[in-house]
């Protein structure tokens, strides 16, 4: 149980550090913005602490098969501390980050072609949008879709190398690791499971490109949102490359829990083919 708790508060902590990073860092950040910020930060670590010290689970998906949940606060992290580095340069440059702004717009340089979700995202700002502004946009998100695209990769070879989620033999909890998720709701485990995959898939390869061309057309009615401030900027592209990889993510390993219990049926029915039942991993 102390290890339980222990675990939990240290994830409660990293989850603080993730949403006040950019206020600590980014220079001139008001005041109005350091209490939202805290609060959320607060919302967060409380959320997080309930959610790991209890022992049944609730809302948060594959509790017990890492390394899927960190390979996503990893990719999230990532993206938040480079966009923040970038930010930062601004006010207080030093050479890191310098070193990130000019990793930022290479980066930027090779993904902003014609069609991909890059150069829709610089095509949402306004048509008077100032040259900075257009630079700022398109480095930060040239530099955040790379980092969620080495975080899909990253996580299909561990799926193929370790054989995630039964690393070492070990059995898959659904009830668990898929808190939301009921066998029994009705139909077939696996046709259900292989259809909220397809579903995360394809909202997930759409969603790039579906973000900026719902707010192009929004910025019509409504006022767009303003990215010029530093911490829209790095919350809304951070939003915009996060969503769509966790996404698929999702998606991948709801299709290989699956194909898992799929592979567990055939075993069965190989053994008996009378008595062999559906079941679940």
């Amino acid at each position: 149980m102390l290890s339980r708790i222990a675990g939990a508060v240290f994830r409660a902590a990293l989850m603080v550090i993730l949403v006040i990073l950019p206020s600590l860092m980014v220079a001139g950040t008001s005041h109005d913005t350091n209490q939202t910020v805290a609060l959320v930060a607060l919302v967060a670590a409380l959320f997080t602490l309930a959610e790991y010290n209890s022992a049944y689970p609730s809302l948060v998906e594959f509790r017990y098969a890492p390394p899927f949940n960190r390979l996503r606060y990893a990719v999230l992290f990532l993206m938040i501390f480079s966009m923040t580095m970038i930010a930062k340069g601004k006010t207080d440059p030093s050479t890191m980050t310098d070193l990130f702004s000019m990793i930022g717009a290479r980066l930027a340089d090779v993904m902003d072609f014609p069609y991909s979700p890059v150069r829709l995202v610089v095509l949402m700002l306004p048509d008077n949008a100032p040259g900075w502004l257009i630079w700022d946009v398109r480095t930060a998100a040239g530099l955040s879709y790379l980092i969620s695209l080495v975080g899909l990769i990253a996580f299909i070879l561990i799926l193929r190398i370790k054989a995630w989620p039964s690393q070492g033999g070990a059995a898959f909890n659904v009830w668990v690791n898929l808190p939301t998720f009921d066998p029994t709701a009705g139909g077939d485990v696996v046709h259900r499971l292989e259809r909220d995959s397809h579903i995360n898939l394809i909202l997930g390869f759409l969603l790039p490109f579906m973000i900026p061309a719902a707010v192009k057309l929004a910025s019509s009615v409504f006022d767009p949102i303003s990215l010029a401030n530093s911490h829209t900027l790095i919350w809304t592209i951070t939003a915009w490359a996060f969503l769509p990889a966790s996404l698929i993510m999702r998606g991948i390993a709801l299709g290989r829990l699956a194909q898992m219990i799929s592979a567990q049926r055939e075993r069965a029915y190989l053994q008996d083919p009378d008595e062999a039942q559906p079941s679940v991993v």
